[in-house]
């Protein structure tokens, strides 16, 4: 009878209910499997718990977490600190060793360049004779001395400034 209304043959109708019960049912075996384990985490969350241990547990939680962001904004602001400080000190450095005299051997001289982000800072030069060490300290600003740097001071200030490669 429902063949002659819809043109389709009643074995396939039942064939396709029968499909989707079978689906259902596969459904519901699932469902019914996610919630016994639903049920079983709740009750391990709520054992030996109360409303009101359990809302003073969350009470006790949500402190530290307030606390653990008020320490975090702490350590932000030491680290901004550090890192304006940062910029204030030495930060690059070149040396150069070598012999002033001909005479002399070791190369116990020595020039020293200590450099801020900015290449400002100084150059320590150290000449050792055998009478004796003579040091003289050059400022630098903007990676430029106003006196006269020797060829083993301008090696030390591009070493400081990663200009120039070692030899």
């Amino acid at each position: 009878m429902i063949a002659k209304y819809l043109g389709i043959d009643s074995d396939y109708i039942i064939l396709g209910l029968a499909a989707v019960v079978l689906i259902l049912l596969v459904l519901t075996i699932i469902n019914i499997s996610q919630m016994r384990k639903l049920k079983k985490s709740y009750k391990v969350f709520m054992t030996g718990q109360n409303g009101k241990n359990l809302e003073e547990t969350l009470i006790k939680r949500l402190n530290q977490v307030d606390s653990l962001l008020t320490a975090n904004s702490e350590n932000e602001k030491n680290i901004e600190e550090l890192f304006d400080d940062m910029q204030h000190t030495y930060q690059k450095m070149g040396l150069i060793k070598y012999d002033a005299f001909n005479e002399m051997g070791g190369k116990l001289s020595f020039s020293l360049a200590m450099l801020d982000v900015k290449n400002n800072g100084f150059i320590i030069n150290a000449m050792h004779t055998r009478e004796g060490c003579y040091t003289y300290i050059k400022e630098i600003v903007d990676g430029n001395s106003i006196i006269v740097l020797s060829e083993e001071e301008k090696e030390a200030l591009s070493r400081a400034m990663g200009t120039k490669t070692d030899k």
